[in-house]
């Protein structure tokens, strides 16, 4: 059980930590809008983390690395930028159980997609009927999170 539950609740408290801070963007968002929210985040982000590379004495960080890998696989910051703006502006529409219970859905459909498909190189875990009924499961969650 060890390193599979630490990695449960790693993922766990991952999942909280969105859940709170898709609640601040959005709050932030409705004080200031959301284009700026977007930016302060990002910038507050990139900034802590040039801190923890320049600061952290265990990082083995080189910015020679940085040529190593395909340029689409740096596209992550900006899809972070998609997310958090999506994220911030469903909040005040949905609710955050509506919406986050939406963000996980699509969430798992996707990466059963990409598991089953071993994209970029990914080992392959193939699609399930049990994870079929989960995908279900999923969206009748979605659907009873939205009625009143």
């Amino acid at each position: 059980m060890g390193y599979s539950f630490l990695f449960l609740m790693i993922a766990a408290l991952a999942g909280l930590l969105m859940a709170v801070q898709g609640t601040i963007n959005s709050v932030l968002g409705k004080a200031i809008g959301l284009t700026i929210t977007t930016f302060i985040v990002h910038a507050v982000a990139a900034i802590s983390l040039l801190l923890l590379l320049l600061f952290n004495q265990q990082s083995d960080f080189d910015f020679t690395v940085i040529r190593k890998a395909p340029w689409y696989l740096y596209l992550g910051g900006l899809l972070g930028i998609a997310i958090t703006y999506g994220v911030a502006w469903s909040i005040p529409k949905l609710g955050v159980a509506v919406a986050t219970t939406a963000i996980i859905a699509a969430q798992v459909i996707t990466a059963s997609l990409i598991d089953h498909l071993g994209i970029l190189g990914l080992e392959k875990v193939p699609f399930t009927y049990l994870r079929l009924i989960g995908i279900i499961l999923l969206a009748v969650g979605v659907k009873l999170m939205l009625m009143e």
